[in-house]
């Protein structure tokens, strides 16, 4: 391993999860580095943020791994869903546009062996379609929340719901709204009452965020 890097592989004996790789700013070579470390330790492994032309690269390098090109996480092994639901956690999105920070966090939280499920495209300007779930999401335990645009999709979610919500922004919008900086600052100035908010676009946190609270209630 190079001197440059030192793997926390005892982060699941302090914490309760494994450390998870941040993808974007290593280069090939080194995930390959990375990658193999764990795969010579019988480990699977997550990576975030990786660009297309390293995620093809890599699945070709590590056979029977899972890349997925809409969030760019990749995974040694492709995760497996648990065998029966338990209704962890529901993914809601405002629109399709947000699919790759809800993948991102779906692909994490199967990681960690989460049952998540996903419901997109049920923003505020339809707010029918939201309207139409409550029944439904009242049986989850946590729910994540994304939004570009103004981003009141959460706000409107802790009004109607009363499971611990984790809301994310996402750089999806126009004008002033496309770097996701609107959408952060409607979160984080909500009027409904506890939703945590993580940072732009930061689906993995937001899947950590709730596999922690999942953790110490079990």
């Amino acid at each position: 391993m190079s001197e440059s890097f030192e793997l926390d592989f005892n982060r699941s004996e302090r914490l309760g999860f494994p450390e998870v790789i941040y993808g974007a700013s290593k280069s090939l070579p080194v995930l390959i580095e990375i990658l193999q470390s764990y795969q010579s330790k019988g480990l699977n492994a997550l990576a975030t943020k990786v660009q297309p032309d390293k995620g093809v690269a890599l699945k070709s390098q590590f056979e029977g791994s899972l890349y997925d090109d809409i969030s760019g996480v990749f995974a040694l092994r492709e995760p497996n869903a648990p065998d029966s639901p338990s209704n962890e956690v529901a993914l809601l999105s405002a629109g399709t546009s947000d699919a790759f920070v809800v993948n991102e966090a779906f692909y994490t939280l199967q990681f960690l062996g989460c049952h998540a499920a996903r419901y997109n495209d049920i923003g505020i300007a339809g707010i029918h379609r939201l309207l139409s779930k409550v029944d439904e999401l009242k049986k989850y335990k946590v729910l994540i929340v994304v939004a570009g645009f103004e981003g009141a999709l959460p706000t409107a979610v802790g009004g109607l719901l009363p499971q611990p919500i984790i809301a994310v922004p996402a750089s999806v919008g126009y004008g002033v709204s496309e770097n996701g900086a609107v959408a952060l600052n409607t979160m984080l100035s909500s009027c409904a009452n506890g939703i945590t908010v993580v940072n732009i676009d930061n689906g993995y946190g937001a899947a950590m965020a709730a596999y922690r609270i999942l953790q110490r209630t079990a």
